[in-house]
């Protein structure tokens, strides 16, 4: 039974690729792990903006002039030693991780604006990542921004990055766009070798005592998928670059589904972190039993079978789906 799969030109042993996590991947040793429990490449967690940014020193020491003296205190942005890894150790790890696996390593920047940041793309390159992907995380608060502004942004964002180099990248955005087609094609047509569908927005919360807004990470369950999915089936005969399916993928049925979506390859983080790494085997394991029961050969053969253009009834994508789900419930 033949498990490969190309992403971002890489072929891979199997479509189960480890996300960008800070627990399950900055330490080397637990990528080793990952490799010997199958997973086909690993995205190193990210490397953020604004550790970029606050490596500068005049910059930082301008950031925290004052920051307890209003309402929006900057004091919200976590201090330099509050991240695990910096931009060193991260270009070393990445050293490290390339010399001790045999499985590609997917470099993370993650950001929001365009600037010299996008400058580390090309010493992660020099590390020895195989590819990057871009993690443009923005939740636009100004009303004056228009939605052009808003992609042109994300699209300089990109340029900018694949000007430094000439390993592939692949975008990580949200769902969140006018007309998100077309903003795909904007990203290939800008040069993205690939899209990963979709980051998660993690929702602060207020706590009651302290009256602090906090941080609040609540892991995916399965039901997340479903917006992944959907797009994953509009896009795949749409555009002709590499296509990762996130959120939501837990079980083998998930990674199958977004396969037959379109899907190039499916990534796994939350239940990586509720059942440990070895439970990449047993997705693995249970894709291989269910396509032997089918009597599928390939990932190859099952991948895109049930996109929009290839599934019985392709309006069940689009608004058709919402009409018969509200119209079919029943308490």
């Amino acid at each position: 039974m033949d498990l490969t799969t190309t992403y971002l030109g890489l072929k891979l042993r199997t479509p189960l690729v480890p996300s960008a996590a800070q627990p399950l991947t900055e330490n080397v040793d637990n990528i080793k792990r990952m490799e010997d429990a199958g997973a086909a490449a690993v995205v190193f967690h990210s490397l953020f903006e604004e550790q970029l940014s606050l490596e500068r020193r005049e910059l930082f020491e301008n950031l925290a002039q004052g920051t307890d003296s209003f309402a929006e205190a900057l004091t919200y942005f976590p201090e330099p030693e509050e991240f695990h890894v910096g931009p060193e150790l991260y270009l070393k790890n990445i050293a490290r991780a390339k010399a001790s696996v045999d499985i590609p390593i997917i470099a993370s920047l993650n950001g929001s604006t365009a600037g010299g940041w996008v400058q580390y793309a090309k010493q992660i390159e020099q590390a020895g990542a195989d590819a990057i992907e871009l993690n443009i995380y923005w939740i636009p608060t100004d009303p004056a921004l228009t939605s052009i502004q808003i992609e042109d942004t994300y699209l300089q964002i990109l340029r900018s990055v694949k000007e430094q180099v000439s390993i592939p990248v692949a975008v990580k955005l949200s769902a969140f766009f006018t007309n998100f087609a077309n903003m795909a094609q904007r990203l290939e047509q800008a040069g993205a070798d690939g899209l990963v569908l979709f980051n998660r927005f993690y929702q602060p919360d207020i706590d009651l005592e302290t009256l602090d807004v906090s941080p609040n990470i609540l892991l995916s369950t399965p039901m997340a998928m479903r917006l992944p999915l959907r797009w994953m089936a509009i896009l795949r005969d749409q555009v002709g670059l590499s296509l990762a399916a996130t959120s939501g993928i837990h079980r083998a049925t998930d990674a199958l589904k977004m396969l037959m979506a379109g899907a190039d390859v499916t990534m796994l983080c939350s239940a990586l972190l509720r059942h440990g790494v070895q439970h990449i085997a047993t997705v693995e394991k249970d894709i291989m039993a269910w396509m032997g029961e089918h009597e599928y050969e390939s990932i190859k053969q099952l991948r895109g079978s049930m996109s929009q253009k290839n599934c019985p009834d392709p309006a069940a994508f689009e608004r058709a789906q919402y009409m018969r789900a509200v119209s079919t419930y029943r308490a």
